[in-house]
This record gives structure tokens, C-alpha cells and sequence, in this order.
């Protein structure tokens, strides 16, 4: 949602929406461009019905606004006139994706300065250096992350990947912590990307994001499957409870050769519906799971 192209100016707000047939939804910490230095509330809330595409709409609540003088840095624009929203997390040196697996190092191999006596006067380059599990920051899982026999990254089919109709489902925390298939039933599922927008990510780096993390059942995964959808991602620790050793989520999914996007960020930013979705990793024989530049691609094409 982009209210302006003033990159000194910035809104920083909090809303609810309650829809009149029943439900409603919540957003935390919004960041907006805005021209000129201020906004009102019923702006705000017009951006909001307008962008994420809402339909029956009874109210809208702006909460905690504030204006702040920040650089805007919440998307990119596309060539076309569009929008690239990233939905991926920084992978950085030191970071913890997952309690239990080591941090990436992050390092020179060959550092500027020492780069200089290989090259012309003037001329320096950086070589880097990267150690890390296959599990860190926003990763896609192949089948071959739970079954031996599955497709590992180098098998996976691009069209399961990238350029996928996108499907967001909205799951409110304060209802539970289980995404049961009762909120996809209804919704067409079929060769799209269905994207699990819990805002769990708002606790990404902090102690809170690794205890009581929101999650797929088991029979939401075999709704999905059997629904034909073509990609399944969440914005939380894991896609399936972790006290669960089985992992029934994974074995579904992945058992139906169905790619998983775990550590998503920003799905707020995206429309229910209308997206097209990109997750590609590197394409790597023997392995099953590797980061991505997840994002999603919104408006003129």
C-alpha cells in the first residue's frame, strides 16, 4: 500500500477490520509513504480496503498512528507498473533460524584490501564467504527434506516455484495457534500458492518467535493436497507444530511432491487473491531444503 512517493515522510499504524457478514482481521506496525506530513484516518483506512482488495467491509480502525521521518523500504516497483513485495527475511551473520542448528558465518574470503595486488591500481574486489545449514532464513523444502526417494532442489519443477497464482489466508494468533482446514474450505485452492499470513513474523529475532508458534494440522495439509494446491507457505517457525515429532504437515505435503516456503515475512503487504509468487533456491543435487528470495509481484503485468 503505497499512499505516496515522499521518502521522508513515513505513517506508522496499527488497524482492525470487521467484515458485516462476521470475522474480521488485524495489522500491526503498517509503514506507509505519505506526501506531505501528515494523513488522515479515513485515507488510511480507503488504502487499506483499496490495496488488500476487501470485500464487505463494516469497519475499519486505525490505531496508534504516528508519523515518522523514515526512507521508504517497503517494496519495489516492477517495470510494468507493478509491485515487488519481498517476503523473504535477511539472512545475516550470527542470526538463529531455528533453535538447535548453527548460525551462517558470514566472512571475506578475499577481502578489498587484499584483493588490490591482484589488479590494476584503482581496481578492488570482494570475494565473500558464507558457512551455513540449509535451514536458514526464509527456505523452501523439497521433498527430499523428509523422504529419501523424493525430489531433491535440482528436481524441483520451476512451475512449482515461481509464477504461482497466489492465494493469502488470513489466521488470527488469538483464536489458537492451529490452522485447521477449516480455513481453506471454500477457497479455491487449486494450482495456486497458498499463503498462511499468521504476522508471526513480527517476533523474528527475538526469544518469543521460537515458543508457541502458530501451525498447519494435519488435516489442513491433506485439504490441500487433495484440493490441488500447488505450494504452501506460512510466516512462522515451522508449518508444523513442533511438539510433534511425526511432522504430519510435512509428510503430507511433501509426500504429494508439494514444496514448502517456512520464515516468511510481510504477507500483510500482499492481497488476498491476484498475486503471482516467486521462491526459487539455488538449484543444489543432494539436498532438500536451501534459502529463497521469496516475493510476491502485485498489479500491472
Amino acid at each position: 500500500m503505497e499512499a505516496g512517493r515522499n521518502t521522508d515522510r513515513r505513517v506508522r499504524f496499527d488497524f482492525e477490520v470487521d467484515f458485516s457478514n462476521g470475522g474480521g482481521i488485524q495489522g500491526q506496525d503498517f509503514r506507509l509513504d505519505i506526501e506531505g506530513e501528515d494523513i488522515g484516518e479515513e485515507e488510511l483506512a480507503d488504502y487499506i480496503v483499496r490495496d488488500m482488495r476487501l470485500l464487505m467491509v463494516d469497519e475499519v480502525r486505525i490505531l496508534g498512528k504516528q508519523i515518522i521521518g523514515e526512507p521508504h523500504k517497503r517494496d519495489t516497483p516492477a517495470r510494468d507498473g507493478g509491485r515487488i513485495i519481498d517476503l523473504s527475511h535477511a539472512v545475516e551473520d550470527g542470526m538463529i533460524t531455528y533453535r538447535g542448528l548453527p548460525a551462517p558465518v558470514i566472512c571475506d574470503y578475499l577481502s578489498r584490501e587484499e584483493s588490490r595486488s591482484h589488479y590494476a591500481e584503482g581496481t578492488e574486489f570482494h570475494i565473500g564467504n558464507i558457512e551455513m545449514v540449509a535451514n536458514t532464513g526464509t527456505y523452501v523444502d523439497a521433498p527430499f527434506h523428509r523422504f529419501a526417494d523424493g525430489r531433491d532442489l535440482a528436481e524441483l519443477q520451476l512451475s512449482s516455484l515461481a509464477d504461482l497464482d497466489t492465494l493469502v489466508v488470513r489466521h488470527d494468533t488469538g483464536r489458537g495457534r492451529a490452522v485447521d482446514r477449516d480455513a481453506f474450505e471454500g477457497l479455491d485452492v487449486t494450482d495456486k500458492a497458498v499463503l498462511v499470513n499468521t504476522g508471526w513474523d513480527a517476533n523474528w529475532r527475538t526469544d518469543a518467535y521460537f515458543e508457541g508458534h502458530p501451525y498447519l494440522t494435519a488435516g489442513a495439509a491433506r485439504f490441500l493436497a487433495d484440493s490441488g494446491a500447488t505450494l504452501v507457505g506460512i510466516d512462522s517457525l515451522n508449518i508444523d507444530d513442533t511438539d510433534d515429532g511425526r511432522r504430519p504437515v510435512h509428510t503430507v505435503l511433501l509426500g504429494e511432491e508439494i514444496p514448502i516456503v517456512e520464515h516468511m515475512r510481510g504477507l500483510e503487504n500482499l492481497p488476498d487473491r491476484g498475486a503471482r509468487f516467486f521462491a526459487v533456491p539455488l538449484r543444489v543435487r543432494g539436498l532438500g531444503t536451501f534459502p529463497v528470495r521469496a516475493f510476491g509481484l502485485v498489479g500491472a503485468r
